[in-house]
Parts: C-alpha cells; structure tokens; sequence
C-alpha cells in the first residue's frame, strides 16, 4: 500500500496517459465529494496539472440527504480555493426527484449527479469529468451486475472512460476515472501522507442501500471462500471488456448494413439480423436501443434475450422495454420505437383502393398480394396475412382508412362492434387507428389488418374457395 504521494502520482499519470483518458491543453471537470477518494484525485490532477496541460474545474452537488451534506459543500469549496481551483457548486432535492421519476433513492442521486455534472461541464467548457471510482468500486460494481442477472455487457463493469449519462453523445463529453486501478487503501493513506483530511459520509454504512450491503455484507462473505475475490472479480470484468470491446467491433461493422430511418424509430433488416450468431444478435439490439433512447438504463440481459425470441417469433409481436422503449417485429423488419413515441410507420389510407384479385396491389406503403386456391394451405400465424371464405366475401374487395360508424363483427365473438370499440379493447395506439388498413366487401368490413378478420368470412369444412390476402411492407 503506497503512501509515498510521488508512487501514487506516477501511476495515475501513467495510466491516464496509457489510455490516452486526458488530451493536452483541456479544460477537466472534477467531481469532488469530499471523501478520501476524491480528494486524493483532485491533489493528484492539481500536482499533475502542468505535466498534462489541463486546466481543472472543481464540481460538487449537495443531495440535501444528510445532515453534514453542507459542511461537505462548505469543505469541497475551502479545498478548491486553497489549491486555486474554480469551482461550482449546487443543491438539489434528490428525494423529490426519486419521488418524481419512481425509482430507487441510490437510482435517483446518481442521475441528478450526472445531469449536474453534464451541466456543468457544458457551462465551463469541459469536455472530461474525472469521478473517483476506484479498483474497489469496480469489484463491487461487477458484483452487483452478477446478482442482478447482467449480460457479458455488464460483466465489464467500469470503463476508464464512458460517455456521461443522460448527456448527448455528439457533444463529447467523457466521464474518466484516473483511479479506477487504485485501491481505496490507497487513495485513504495518501490523504492521510498529504494531510488532507477528507470528509466521512456517514450514509456509506448503511446497509438499505445495495451497494453498501454489498461492500460490508457479501464481499466479506466471499473472501471466506477466495480471500482474494477482489482480484478475481477484476479479472472477470478485464476479461468480459477484452470479449465486450470485440464484439462491439464487429456489431458496429454489421449495423450499417442493417439499419434503415434515424431518430426516435430505427428499423432493423430482420432477415440479415437472423442469419448472425446469437453474440451479434444481441449487441445489434443493445446498439440500437441505446442509439434510439440515448442510454441502456435498465436494460439486462433478460430484455435482450426477449428480443432474439422476438426476432424469430410471429409477425406482429411487441417487447415493452423499461423506460417505455418498444420493439415490435413487422414483417421483414424490426422496429425500435423511443419512449414517448407513437407514429405510425404506416401511412393513412385516406381513400378506397380496389384490389386485383386475384394478383397485386400497390397502395401507400403496402403491397397486397391476392391468392385464390381451391382450399387453405396456410396457418394464419402472420398478422398481416388472413385466409377468407370466397364465395362469402366476392371479388369486390376494397382497402381503406377506419371512418365513423364502423362496425364489424370479430372473429370469435358473437356479435358485431363498433370499430372504435375494438381498437380501444385491442390496445390499438390512437395515433395509429388512422393508419390501420380496413379490407372491405360491398357489404361489410372482412379484415381489420393486423387484428382480427370478421367472423362471416372465415374458412369453414363447407368453403369451396380459400381467398389469401398478405400484406406486404412497400417504401
């Protein structure tokens, strides 16, 4: 365990200099609790500001959670000032935030910190926001990914560099962490060489938060059956960011040739998606989910193994995402749809279109293919695709946009209904009941494509002539 601050300084600045985590003449925002671990990173970047041409800028957010939070503010200012640092500090109210977006206390204080470090690196210029993550908040941090049933993704735990949370990617702004290979021993006995004398948060000794029942409960545990489970964690997390970084490599060369549209609602070619292996499958799906909605907060490998089963299950199929992030499969496509976002990809069908039957059709944005045979050979398992009685439904078949009034009657059920009614009793999103291609007889709605055929013109023992209708995706 060094003290001597010179050891600990020449491995810190090796180590931002081996992963390149710093560039010349930048300006470096520095997360400053008040504890051992970010104060000995401030005195380390403060020593080593000249060797590496950067200019400091100290940042501390008061959670308002403890009683001594202020004095923490008070003492992260006085430090700051006496090594003539500028320095921004503010208070927030993370319990009203948690009760605002529902999640848990440890959820709520680290996205009200990353939005203010966001902030503020914007304010001050910074394109780099150094946070004190040490070599044991990286075991502890692998851990906890393994006992909340994380891909290899997670395995890897803490980067030395990542882009911030909740910030936007194209602005650049990294979060580094210069000790993310010292222990915290270590960054504790050079406060203590360096007379620095850090604040405690008292709030890390209790056990109602994970990562300190973790700290103080399971790794204690373990080390009676590894007393070097630390090492051993590390070692997991190196290895699953060798295995990560490579298949992020190869994910990343695949996905131009996948992706269709930008933005909120990105499509995927869920034909080439298929023939992956399942490793690719389930980066391309991460890749996308983040590039849609900014980030991967929540997303674990049960939701990504939820998706491959989507790809290969029945057209029509959705997987609800936490955060509100769904992924339906059309048919040859998947589509990524953001929060809060309800388009339609189907465009309105404001007026009749005739169909040719038997043959194609082209309307907007669909092409209908029209199949008679002299019985059915299909299992009607696409939902863009339905089997009629012929000699019920005729020839004259039109395809057309909902209006008001609309009734039909839904296949199993024993009377007719208000169009409207069923599309509320389906879960149809009212932005896309515009959007939902009606198939029509002379005398009645035959399909509400999709959903569900009307019941008087289904396939029974008695039909003499199967009609076959497939909806197909056009551009």
């Amino acid at each position: 365990m060094p003290a001597d601050s010179n050891v600990l300084e020449k491995r810190i600045n090796g180590f931002i200099r081996e992963y390149g985590l710093i560039s010349g003449g930048e300006k470096v925002l520095v997360a400053v609790s008040g504890g051992p671990d970010s104060v000995s990173m401030l005195h380390v970047l403060n020593s080593l500001k000249e060797t590496l041409d950067i200019h400091l800028h100290v940042a501390h957010l008061d959670h308002g959670l403890r009683v001594e939070s202020g004095a923490d503010a008070e003492y992260v200012a006085n430090l700051a000032s006496a090594l003539g640092i500028p320095t921004t500090i503010e208070k927030t109210d993370v319990a009203e935030w948690r009760s605002k977006r529902k999640i848990s206390l440890e959820e709520a204080a680290r996205e009200v910190r990353y939005r203010f470090l966001d902030s503020t690196a914007r304010q001050t210029g910074a394109k780099r926001v150094a946070v004190g993550h040490t070599r044991d908040d990286q075991a502890e941090t692998t851990l906890m990914h393994i006992l909340r049933g994380s891909g290899i993704q997670g395995l890897r735990g803490l980067r030395p560099a990542a882009h911030i949370p909740y910030g936007a990617r194209e602005d650049g702004i990294w979060v580094i962490r210069p000790l993310i290979e010292i222990s915290r021993q270590e960054t504790e006995a050079y406060c203590a060489t360096n007379n620095l004398q850090p604040r405690i948060d008292t709030s890390n000794d209790q056990t109602r938060f994970l990562r300190n029942r973790i700290r103080l409960e399971l790794i204690p545990l373990l080390r009676q059956y590894n007393a070097d489970i630390d090492s051993a964690l590390l070692r997991l997390a190196d290895l699953a960011g060798e295995d990560t970084d490579f298949i992020d490599e190869q994910a990343a060369a695949v996905c131009s040739s996948l992706v269709t549209g930008e933005g909120r609602l990105t499509c995927l070619d869920s034909g080439k998606l298929r023939g992956l292996p399942l490793a690719l499958q389930r980066r391309v799906f991460r890749i996308m989910i983040e590039r849609v909605c900014g980030s991967l907060r929540d997303i674990e490998s049960v939701h990504v193994d939820a998706l491959v089963r989507l790809l290969f299950s029945n057209t029509g199929r959705s997987v609800h995402l936490p955060g509100g992030t769904v992924v339906t499969n059309e048919r040859n496509r998947i589509v990524v749809t953001a929060p809060g976002t309800t388009a339609c990809p189907w465009p309105v069908l404001d007026c009749d279109y005739m169909l040719n039957i038997p043959g194609e059709t082209k309307l907007p944005g669909w092409l209908v293919s029209a199949t008679i045979m002299s019985e059915n050979f299909f299992k009607d398992d696409d939902i863009f695709s339905a089997s009629f009685d012929l000699a019920r439904i005729g020839k004259r078949l039109s395809v057309r946009g909902r209006r008001m009034g609309d009734r039909f009657h839904p296949l199993g059920m024993e009377h007719s209904r208000k169009l409207q009614d069923f599309m509320v009793d389906s879960s149809i999103p009212r932005s896309w009941r515009d959007s939902v291609p009606v198939v029509c007889s002379p005398d009645q709605i035959i399909w509400i494509v999709g959903w569900r055929i009307d019941d008087r013109a289904k396939v029974t023992t008695s039909t003499q002539e199967v009609l076959r209708l497939d909806f197909h995706r056009a551009e």
